[in-house]
């Protein structure tokens, strides 16, 4: 009997639960349900749309590699590339486009279009990742070739660099030469050869830089000793300091056999 009493005073309990909570019950679950199928819905547009994006961005690609692009060609890229930017703007794919279009225009001497298209991809890309020091990169030559070094060099400082630590330092070296500070030019080249990495070596004119480096930093030619001369000359640039470089001696000073 106590069991059953039990029993009712659960049943009881639970009814006057129900009573109180049931509403809130069932709404807590159809908004869990919602949030469920929301979410699903949510996934699935994202999906589409990274599919989306990346079908079109295969599509640029392809236009702009086509060789001996003509200007028909070249204008359903230009499309291609804007569609991207105008249906999906947030994806990295527009990123990627505006950075396509930064290039194209840079080829045709368009730089303030290419300038603006670098300042979009900044604004997008997250702050430090690799697609935005990318562009700074790029602008920061952008701004220099539009006689604003001062400015370029900023962007980079303000670039952070991560991968691109040689490309920047190569870019530091150009825009200060182009500026006459040939001193920190050539800092500049030398830490670019000291960072440059396995993995960016491919990406970066190595060669080049060292030319660079070389030009201003050129190496004095050695001293020839004259012929028919006895013994070994010392120049004043190689004579200890105090010292004064003495005279070669000629063949005729020694003695008479």
């Amino acid at each position: 009997m106590e069991s059953y009493r039990t029993e009712e005073e659960q049943v009881e309990a639970l009814r006057r639960w129900w009573q109180e909570n049931g509403r809130s019950t069932i709404v807590a679950i159809i908004l869990a349900l919602g949030v469920g199928f929301g979410y699903q819905g949510w996934k699935k547009h994202v999906e589409t749309s990274a599919e989306g994006a990346s079908d079109l961005y295969q599509r640029m690609l392809q236009a702009f590699s086509a060789p001996a692009l003509s200007p028909e060609q070249q204008q359903i890229a230009l499309q291609l590339a804007d569609q991207l930017k105008t249906d999906y703007d947030s994806s990295t794919y527009a990123q990627f486009a505006a950075l396509q279009l930064a290039r194209v225009a840079v080829g045709s001497n368009d730089l303030a279009t290419a300038q603006a298209e670098l300042r979009w991809v900044l604004g997008k890309a997250d702050k430090g990742s690799d697609v935005a020091r990318l562009a700074q990169l790029r602008l920061a030559r952008v701004l220099a070739a539009s006689g604003e070094p001062a400015q370029a060099l900023t962007i980079l400082d303000e670039g952070g660099e991560g991968p691109y630590k040689a490309s920047y330092a190569v870019a530091r070296g150009d825009i200060l030469l182009s500026m006459g500070r040939t001193e920190e030019a050539s800092e500049s080249y030398a830490a670019a050869l000291t960072l440059a990495s396995a993995q960016e070596g491919a990406g970066l004119d190595l060669v080049a830089v060292q030319q660079k480096l070389q030009a201003l930093n050129p190496i004095p030619p050695r001293a020839t000793v004259a012929a028919g001369s006895v013994g070994s000359a010392v120049t004043p640039a190689e004579a200890e300091p105090g010292e004064t470089a003495e005279p070669a001696a000629n063949a005729g000073d020694g003695e008479e056999g």
